[in-house]
């Protein structure tokens, strides 16, 4: 899995590069937005470490992003007209893994797909708190596939088992839980409410 894993990371910091240096920001700046260190965020536009889900969560809050767009954007440009349309394979299909929980996401559309379908998959035991920025600018769905998954709606909780989706309201933070002992996969299809 790391020939799949390590380019997208490459991949990952050249888009957190890019999105910090777009609004001009220093490393201090983006450091005081998302509360990430210069330290850290120095070694993931480096690509000497792959960023957490919750580093990701603040940074993407931060550049007002979606987690998910900001992994469509490190996955893709809108240029890339070679994967705009057409069938995808699912075996060579770039996958993020989250060393630290084990947390997997696997873009489904394309860049040119008006909406964002990610496939994720969190094992057993694994905890994602994101932000409620990094919510911000999106419609979002999130359709449990397998599994079991816990939701933490801002201070709601939700069991969503297969087959049940929650559609997300205003901006909360936000904890994604798979506190049974097998993995749970679920399905995040997004769309941007308005741009930042």
């Amino acid at each position: 899995m790391s020939n799949i894993v390590d380019p997208l990371v490459r991949q990952i910091a050249a888009r957190v590069r890019t999105e910090r240096e777009r609004r001009r920001w220093t490393l201090a700046q983006l450091a005081d937005a998302s509360g990430v260190s210069q330290a850290m965020i120095s070694r993931i536009e480096r690509g000497e470490s792959s960023p957490t889900a919750v580093v990701l969560g603040k940074l993407s809050a931060a550049f007002q992003l979606g987690v998910a767009s900001l992994l469509a954007l490190a996955e893709g440009t809108p240029d890339d007209a070679e994967e705009s349309a057409g069938v995808r394979r699912g075996a060579a299909a770039a996958q993020w893994r989250d060393r630290a929980t084990g947390y997997r996401r696997r873009q489904i559309t394309g860049p040119r797909f008006p909406a964002e379908v990610a496939e994720i998959r969190l094992p057993a035991g694994a905890r994602v708190p994101y932000p409620a920025a990094a919510f911000a600018f999106v419609r979002q769905v999130v359709w449990v596939l397998e599994g079991r998954l816990t939701f933490h709606d801002g201070d709601t909780v939700h069991h969503l088992d297969a087959g049940d989706t929650i559609e997300l309201g205003e901006p909360c933070e936000r904890v994604f839980v798979n506190s049974g002992d097998t993995e749970c996969r679920y399905a995040v299809i997004l769309t941007r409410a308005a741009h930042p």
